[in-house]
């Protein structure tokens, strides 16, 4: 398992801050290679037990659909709550692909599905099961989610044809400050 910062292509990623200032980074990966973007749901509302984004998750949002727009993703899959689905329908409107559900409950077997699917896909998630899936992948999961307040966390997942996994974690739209 190796964590990186170029590992991906022909991928152009920008990430862009709230405040309008961006950086572009160029990722390069072998053609052949299984790339998955992995990323918690972004903020939500305190409405109760299956909240909607708050308009801060729909910026963010929207910034990752701008940031993955020309990332080739051929599939797009979400937990099956709405700040996950809320999270993820920017990107499936742009790139015109339905949002498939998956069971956060049976991680391990969804894993082991994904790696063995040719492709580029994104996986909208949850702060306890991001990282789980990324170490699930053969990546590196980084520290704990921040609960209360980090949302902008974007893992990047190159699996080669040999099982080698290289990991790319990028930042995105408004920062997190602890």
């Amino acid at each position: 398992m190796r964590t990186i910062l170029n590992a991906l292509a022909p991928v152009t990623v920008v990430i862009a801050m709230m405040t309008g200032i961006t950086a572009p980074a160029l990722l390069s990966a072998s053609q052949d290679a299984t790339v998955i973007f992995l990323v918690r749901h972004a903020e939500k509302t305190d409405e109760g037990r299956d909240p909607p984004l708050s308009e801060a998750g729909k910026i963010r949002a929207s910034v990752l659909a701008s940031m993955l727009k020309n990332a080739g993703i051929d599939s797009i899959y979400s937990s099956d709550y709405r700040r996950t689905r809320d999270t993820a329908a920017p990107v499936a409107a742009l790139l015109g692909l339905p949002v498939q559900i998956y069971d956060p409950r049976a991680l391990e077997k969804f894993a082991s599905e994904l790696k063995q699917s040719p492709g580029r896909h994104l996986v909208v998630g949850h702060s306890n099961t991001t990282p789980q899936m990324a170490e699930l992948l053969g990546g590196d999961g980084g520290p704990e989610i921040d609960e209360a307040g980090e949302y902008d966390r974007l893992y990047m997942l190159s699996i080669s044809a040999d099982g080698g996994v290289d990991t790319v974690l990028l930042r995105f739209g408004q920062a997190y400050t602890p």
